[in-house]
């Protein structure tokens, strides 16, 4: 399985709303619930209406269109970085999974993910 290293700095925010949110952006993931809105995005690209941050994460995807028949796979590679105490923070889409970690453990991320078999790009 391949491994596609995406080359920005995230931030993981809470938004009062998502008017300020350039959804044209390259990558923007949001989330709203009935106790918050969440939003993820290159760094440079937080919106002024953001009421929490955490910046510092770097991210890769799997790389390739995942069929939702296919089980367990955001899960083992969760398991591969959590045997190498790497904490992540995992967003999927409907094509695939996209994982963020902190930016001082994203090398040894990568690291591990190569000797657990899977290709980096």
């Amino acid at each position: 399985m391949k491994i596609k290293v995406i080359d920005h700095d995230f931030s993981v925010c809470k938004v009062e709303d998502y008017s300020l949110v350039n959804l044209d952006s390259e990558y923007v993931f949001i989330g709203k619930t009935d106790e918050e809105r969440s939003l993820v995005c290159i760094t440079s690209k937080v919106p002024v209406n953001t009421t929490e941050r955490t910046d510092g994460w770097r991210a890769f995807r799997i790389q390739g269109v995942l069929d939702f028949s296919l089980i367990g796979i955001l899960s083992k590679i969760c398991g591969v970085l959590a045997e190498n105490k790497i904490g992540v923070f995992a967003v999927s889409t409907f094509n695939t999974d996209y994982i963020l970690t902190k930016k001082e453990q994203f090398s040894a991320a990568l690291k591990a993910l190569e000797n657990a078999g899977y290709e980096v790009e």
